[in-house]
């Protein structure tokens, strides 16, 4: 490839990567990490009289009814092969539901801010899939950054740990927000096999979203799970803000950003918004910080941010 063409293809993602960000952009990106930053606390408002997963089924079925609205208006295509739409149902599966799902439940047992956090391992959880799956092997700066995360979770849960009233509880709430993270790193896996043949992401996860719902009424139907309604505006509140703003608007902001300041920049926030999380944690739930877990949290945005600087290099 010549030099002019290898510019010219790269240009625009050096740009965004490099470039300065417009004042549209950079109140776009702090408003996604205040969604997202919001989102953890919005699911302790779902969890006192309705089952995790009806809940699930609830904030999906909402969101999917507001994709499939934007899908039209965007003249998005909406046919497939069958074969398509098992990727589809996989990606339903994995992000669009039991991810959602286990940390409804992790909620339960730990702070909102706390499980952004074991979310945040995401980028971590990612690299190693990929080696063990794929057989990508990681940079050596990104397999450090991966270490540092999965030290700075031990060093975070550790004061909880070893306290003997809390050590059941929350190492049950660490493995169901673990297991969480995990599902959505296999959609995450099953999301980028789909962007190498070209599946639109509008279409993928209108249908993905759908799929998703139904597969949440299956599991409470062969579960027996009753389908409980709260009908208070703090259930609906939370429900509408993380099924349209925190799935839909959000989802339409980022793919903005992606555009304008390309992944690499874009991907920082998710470094963010567990800091958000945590300050509204502290604020609204009482949650005790501890020089480990400060330690615990540093470790494991350093880490982001070599995986991230792994990737790009």
């Amino acid at each position: 490839m010549s030099d002019s063409k290898a510019t010219s293809l790269a240009g625009p993602e050096t740009n965004a990567s490099f470039g300065v960000m417009s004042a549209h952009d950079l109140g776009l990106y702090i408003l996604m990490v205040l969604i997202w930053g919001t989102s953890w606390i919005a699911m302790t408002f779902q969890i006192e009289i309705v089952p995790p997963i009806i809940t699930g089924i609830y904030r999906f079925g909402i969101a999917t009814l507001a994709m499939m609205v934007w899908a039209f208006v965007a003249k998005a295509p909406m046919r497939f092969p069958w074969r398509i739409h098992l990727r589809f149902l996989l990606l339903g599966m994995f992000i669009f539901s039991t991810n959602f799902v286990l940390f409804y439940y992790a909620a339960s047992y730990m702070a909102s801010g706390l499980m952004a956090v074991i979310f945040s391992l995401a980028s971590l959880i990612n690299i190693v899939l990929s080696a063990f799956i794929l057989g990508i092997r990681p940079t050596p700066i990104a397999a450090l950054g991966s270490l540092m995360g999965f030290v700075g979770i031990a060093l975070i849960f550790w004061p909880e740990m070893t306290a003997s009233t809390a050590h059941e509880h929350i190492l049950t709430g660490l493995a169901l927000g673990l297991a969480g993270t995990l599902s959505f790193c296999i959609g995450n896996m099953v999301a980028a096999s789909n962007q190498k043949i070209n599946l639109p992401l509008i279409s993928s996860n209108a249908w993905g979203m759908l799929y998703g719902t139904l597969w949440m009424i299956l599991v409470a139907l062969v579960s027996d799970t009753p389908f409980l309604i709260e009908w208070t505006w703090t259930y609906w509140g939370a429900t509408i803000w993380l099924a349209i703003v925190a799935s839909v608007i959000a989802f339409a902001g980022y793919l903005t950003l992606l555009k304008n300041i390309g992944a690499a920049r874009a991907s920082y926030a998710t470094v963010l918004f567990p800091i958000v999380a945590l300050i509204l944690s502290t604020l609204f739930e009482g949650y005790q910080w501890t020089w480990l877990g400060l330690i615990g949290l540093a470790a494991i945005l350093g880490g982001n941010i070599l995986v991230m600087r792994g990737k790009k290099s």
